[in-house]
């Protein structure tokens, strides 16, 4: 299973510390009322931990192997494939899946499909520059062995919304005792090396083209409107 390494990782104490960071997090990014449509595509098993699913009833964890909290909605189907209506969630939730995806970008296409127009979408990943990220994959061989993921920059992903008319709203950064976050696409303060994770938080927009009409009679307007200042100025002269 790809996603071993995530799950182990959650089991040491920067793990852990990591972990509390995300629940925190993802508790104050849910903005959207209990009753719309909201979707987790990779299913963690500690959702309870930021939701209440027995009150946000519309909460469904997507997953290919069926993980996540009893208490929510599951569907067992691959994220590239999506089984729903297109413009059907007003949220989706990615923690820590499109690292383990190798179909990433395909996920992110479906990702646009289901997400309303105005729809949030979040995404969490490991810092592929994190020193502390790289230690535990080079030197703890039980992680290692169950790697099978790439590591995606946030530039890059920041890339992909760009490509698919997604506006970033805020970039934050997961260090070991503390969430750094800035509206807009990057945070300038600081060193890539330091913080284990980040988290994006985007908007889908849906820009339509207004059709341009041809203007007609545009001689016959220039012409009134000289005229008109012609008799104004020989009224003026007299």
């Amino acid at each position: 299973m790809k996603r071993n390494f995530l799950f182990a990782w959650y089991q040491t104490p920067r793990g852990k510390l990591l972990k509390d960071l995300e629940a925190e997090y993802l508790k104050k990014s849910i903005t959207v009322s209990c009753k719309q449509n909201i979707l987790q595509i990779g299913g963690l098993g500690w959702e309870s931990e930021f939701i209440d699913c027995s009150l946000y009833k519309s909460y469904t964890v997507l997953d290919a192997k069926g993980l996540g909290c009893d208490k929510a909605q599951k569907i067992q189907s691959k994220a590239y494939c999506l089984p729903l209506r297109t413009d059907s969630m007003d949220m989706i939730i990615v923690p820590h899946l499109l690292e383990f995806d190798t179909h990433r970008f395909q996920t992110m296409r479906e990702i646009e499909r289901v997400l309303k127009p105005e729809g949030l979408l979040v995404i969490l990943n490991f810092n592929p520059w994190s020193l502390w990220v790289r230690y535990q994959f080079l030197w703890d061989k039980k992680m290692a062995d169950s790697w099978g993921g790439h590591f995606i920059s946030r530039a890059r992903v920041l890339d992909w919304l760009k490509l698919l008319n997604f506006e970033v709203s805020m970039s934050s950064e997961f260090k070991l005792d503390s969430i750094s976050s800035k509206q807009g696409k990057l945070i300038k303060y600081g060193h890539t090396f330091f913080f284990t994770a980040y988290g994006i938080k985007a908007i889908k927009r849906r820009y339509n083209i207004i059709p341009l009409t041809p203007i007609k009679n545009m001689n016959t307007r220039l012409s009134l409107i000289n005229s008109l200042n012609s008799v104004a100025q020989i009224k003026k002269h007299d």
